[in-house]
């Protein structure tokens, strides 16, 4: 993926190769081809619990948690993320393929 004039490692499915890397132009870049024109401030809130669920725990957060602590519903979450939790929004973020993705 070409940012500007960096590039960016993507594996075959479109995740991230050094999640280090990511920042907001990144994720709104990777939102686009995810069919998310205009990242929102809920899209916001879920792709930074997701980024320091990760740094702490080095996975993915269950979807739950997600709701939870952001005050959405799955629904919700699939509204945002048509492609989902696990690859729509992981992939915002900026993480590695989570286990169990496909």
């Amino acid at each position: 993926m070409q940012i500007g004039s960096r590039t960016i490692e993507l594996d075959q499915d479109g995740f991230m190769l050094d999640p280090a890397l990511w920042d907001r132009e990144i994720a709104e870049a990777i939102a686009r081809e995810e069919g998310i024109e205009a990242v929102s401030d809920k899209h916001w809130a879920i792709v930074e619990f997701i980024r320091d669920y990760w740094k702490e725990h080095d996975l993915a957060p269950p979807v739950r948690l997600i709701c939870t602590e952001i005050g959405v519903s799955v629904r919700d979450i699939y509204r945002l993320f048509t492609s989902g939790p696990a690859r729509g929004a992981c992939r915002v973020a900026g993480l590695p393929k989570p286990d169990g993705c496909v």
